[in-house]
């Protein structure tokens, strides 16, 4: 198959699941709001959401959407998660998306990739891979990993490469966030990765917004 013919396939791939689970919510975040009941955040995540521990996801750059889409999980125990789930109790949907606001509105900080899995992470990223049913991860994740805020599609770029290794590792292993369609998503892609193809898109990711690779964008 061509390089157009893949990339048109991921792109109706993620935009007929786009269609499918656009987020219905009409509350708007306050990112100064968001700031101050963040401060509990700041031991794991980072105050200003870049965490120090690999362990703990990045969230500065996070969309809003997907923030408060994750806790929304994490309260109605369809995401399990043991530090997560007595924080995320306590929260009303208007503090979530508070949350959500403020670390959208914080800056990434930069990441780098292991050269030795660009090429082949790359291809995933940006064409997939046919043969294995493998849509392109830009899709719904965008061109330079930034995501789609508004079908709660989450940012990548920046993020830790053991994070993101983590959780492909888990939901190929068959854990799920949910039972809707749009958590069906990852669990049905990742279990068609290799170990190899977890490590190297997990390190592309980590510098995507700094790979040379995506300069153009």
């Amino acid at each position: 198959m061509s390089f157009p013919r893949v990339f048109a396939f991921a792109l109706l791939f993620g935009a007929g699941l786009a269609c499918a689970e656009t987020p219905d919510s009409n509350v708007l975040g306050d990112a100064t709001a968001g700031q101050g009941k963040a401060a509990v955040c700041g031991a794991c995540h980072g105050v200003d959401g870049n965490s120090a521990n690999a362990t703990y996801p990045k969230l500065a750059g996070q969309n809003e959407s997907y923030i408060a889409r994750q806790l929304g999980n994490f309260k109605a125990g369809k995401r399990v998660n043991p530090i997560m789930a007595p924080f995320a109790a306590a929260l009303s949907e208007q503090d979530m998306h508070d949350l959500g606001a403020y670390f959208a509105s914080q800056q990434v900080t930069p990441g780098q990739t292991d050269e030795a899995y660009v090429e082949r992470a790359q291809k995933l990223y940006r064409a997939g891979d046919s043969d294995l049913g493998i849509p392109a991860c830009m899709a719904c994740h965008g061109p330079s990993g930034r995501g789609m805020a508004g079908v709660a599609y989450p940012q990548l770029a920046g993020q830790w490469a053991d994070y993101v290794s983590a959780k492909l590792g888990e939901w190929r292993s068959g854990t799920s966030w949910g039972d809707d369609d749009h958590a069906k998503i990852m669990p049905d892609i990742a279990k068609r990765l290799s170990e190899a193809d977890i490590a190297a898109l997990a390190s592309y990711a980590q510098g995507l917004h700094t790979a040379k690779s995506v300069a153009a964008d």
